[in-house]
């Protein structure tokens, strides 16, 4: 292996060709996965929360089954056929959390944040962000849509498990882009609404059955929300769906948009994005478009942030960043230049402070409010332009 990327190899073996970062919060975290519904109008979410410590937890795999692989070797290379290397490389990789840990309960209630993921990825490809979220106490449900954007998904039917998977769809030959991608956003942004009833159901004592029978009762979760403190995040598809999910749903107090992929987006909605919005940009993805769009809601609401990441290319925000250069470069060509750990760590953190602020928490997370101006290592307030590669 590159010398340079050993350190990150993590525990040994192959499970060591992706070594991701614990959270550094003051709270331990735990992990179960939710599905709810025998239909594709349900909703199938990977939970991250504050747990207590126990001996021995199990950590999960990140990448759940093989049958993701099968998806991601399909978007990522093209190529079906790349499943097998693809599993053997990343197969065994573990997330560094306790699986169906018990949940640390708060009489104040966490803050919640929806998160929504990127076109061909699926609710464990960021883990990393999710994890050092938690870690600060929060309660991240990152949901995995069935818009045909996710890498592959699927539910099970009401008769005895049957599971139907919901591929990957490209836009349709003679189909206008825009078009499929804006019925995508819009179905995203509503289960992300649903997501959120899904929590108020929870909190106002109702039974919620998870399909996947996990050893895990939603139901600790009742004395522990402060619904009126959530948020809605995500990257890329996921951060114009968040940006649109303020639009659909009052309850969400603001939205962190991570190298939104803003195209989807019809110009009516625009004024009507009522709410505060952090855009976290890679320095690599946007194109002058996008951030005139973004400035546009910047305008709208004065507590709008952009800012940007210098040294990051867009897979920086997602799971991918802790894979060893050589896998990396494979699948997705450059890589950024910028530490992932440090990336994380100026993600996250600007992340806190945002939600800090619009919450109204009472943590401490006001001590990285320079980041929202742009201030600091690696950061930039704006976007830069003329160097994007879309």
């Amino acid at each position: 292996a590159d010398p340079v990327s050993l350190p990150r190899l993590g525990r040994g073996g192959m499970g060591g060709m992706l070594a991701l970062p614990p959270g550094q919060g003051p709270h331990q975290v735990g992990c179960t996965d939710v599905m709810v519904g025998h239909t594709r109008q349900g909703l199938f979410l990977r939970l991250f929360y504050p747990c207590l410590p126990r001996a021995g937890a199990a950590e999960p795999l990140w990448i759940p089954r093989s049958e993701y692989c099968g998806g991601l070797a399909d978007v990522t290379l093209g190529r079906r056929w790349c499943s097998a290397l693809l599993s053997i490389a990343i197969g065994s990789c573990k997330v560094p959390v306790s699986w169906n840990g018990p949940f640390k309960p708060r009489s104040s209630g966490y803050p919640l944040i929806i998160f929504s993921h990127g076109l061909g990825a699926f609710r464990t490809l960021y883990s990393s962000i999710c994890t050092e979220l938690a870690s600060w106490g929060f309660v991240v449900a990152a949901l995995e849509h069935r818009d045909h954007s996710a890498a592959t998904t699927y539910f099970c039917t009401a008769e005895a498990g049957t599971e139907e998977w919901i591929p990957f769809q490209r836009v349709p030959q003679g189909q206008k882009e825009f078009y499929f991608r804006n019925k995508q956003v819009h179905q995203r942004a509503q289960e992300c609404v649903r997501a959120l009833r899904l929590f108020q159901g929870i909190a106002g004592g109702g039974s919620v059955p998870n399909v996947l029978h996990q050893d895990w009762d939603l139901s600790v979760l009742k004395d522990s929300l402060d619904l009126t403190k959530v948020a809605v995040m995500g990257h890329s598809f996921g951060g114009v769906t968040a940006v649109l999910a303020l639009v659909k749903e009052p309850s969400f107090r603001c939205a962190v948009a991570l190298d939104a992929w803003m195209f989807p987006l019809e110009n009516v909605l625009y004024p009507e994005v009522p709410k505060p919005v952090l855009f976290i940009n890679t320095e690599k993805f946007q194109t002058p478009e996008s951030v005139a769009r973004m400035k546009r809601l910047s305008s709208r609401n004065s507590q709008t942030r952009i800012v940007t990441v210098l040294g990051t290319v867009h897979e920086d925000q997602t799971d991918f960043a802790f894979l060893p250069g050589k896998l990396f470069g494979r699948i997705f060509g450059r890589r950024g230049t910028l530490d992932p750990h440090k990336a994380l760590a100026i993600t996250t953190r600007a992340a806190l402070a945002f939600l800090q602020r619009h919450l109204k928490l009472e943590e401490g997370f006001g001590q990285w409010d320079e980041l929202l101006e742009g201030v600091g290592d690696s950061v930039v307030p704006d976007a830069p332009l003329c160097r994007s590669h879309l």
